[in-house]
């Protein structure tokens, strides 16, 4: 991300990369990344318009340093909350809602994740195809621990994500709900039991 951001050296530098990047995922949230100038992120930041190249060259360097930014933010939120879990399935219980918990706080996330499709196809790929890997690797994990099944770590991967993407998607911004136990816990159980009467 260094190559995407001037890092600042000083707090009140720091302060004003903060401000911008707020502005920005404010008005990419309002506006998408098209209709959003960067005259607009430097009137809600509410700094001089060439203040904005001390930090980025040009918008899209702040759009995908934004999309980083959730990846990475996502990625450590998880496993932060899942590194004392003592199964794979009480990893993907927490790890579901904490991921809910997240979005639910940061709902501009999927505007900006989602948007790049049209932004940018390769940096949407990239960012879906980065976490999925990383989540095969921990299905992977579970699997030498015979806690997963023998699966195509793959699909699974990709699917747990759908999963994580569309039940957030109803119940963190369309709903806008707070308490996630109980979807949580259906998810689970879909899971461990399937959904097919045997």
């Amino acid at each position: 991300m260094n190559l995407l951001v001037k890092e600042p050296k000083t707090k009140r530098g720091l302060n004003t990369l903060n401000r911008i990047c707020d502005s920005a995922k404010q008005l990419f949230y309002e506006k998408g990344y098209h209709n959003t100038s960067i005259n607009d992120i430097t009137d809600g930041a509410n700094i001089a318009p060439g203040t904005f190249y001390i930090y980025f060259n040009d918008k899209y360097n702040l759009y995908k340093y934004l999309l980083l930014q959730y990846s990475h933010d996502i990625r450590k939120s998880i496993r932060l909350a899942t590194e004392n879990c003592e199964s794979r399935y009480e990893r993907e219980r927490i790890g579901l809602k904490t991921f809910l918990k997240y979005i639910h706080k940061h709902k501009n996330a999927y505007h900006i994740i989602w948007e790049s499709l049209y932004i940018d196809y390769e940096l949407f790929r990239a960012y879906y195809v980065d976490f999925g890997q990383r989540y095969s690797n921990g299905i992977i994990a579970g699997q030498k621990e015979n806690e997963v099944r023998n699966v195509d770590p793959t699909v699974l991967s990709f699917m747990l994500m759908g999963i994580s993407n569309f039940i957030g998607l109803n119940y963190a911004i369309f709903a806008d709900g707070k308490d996630f136990d109980d979807v949580v816990d259906k998810v689970m159980d879909i899971l461990k039991n399937g959904m097919f009467k045997k």
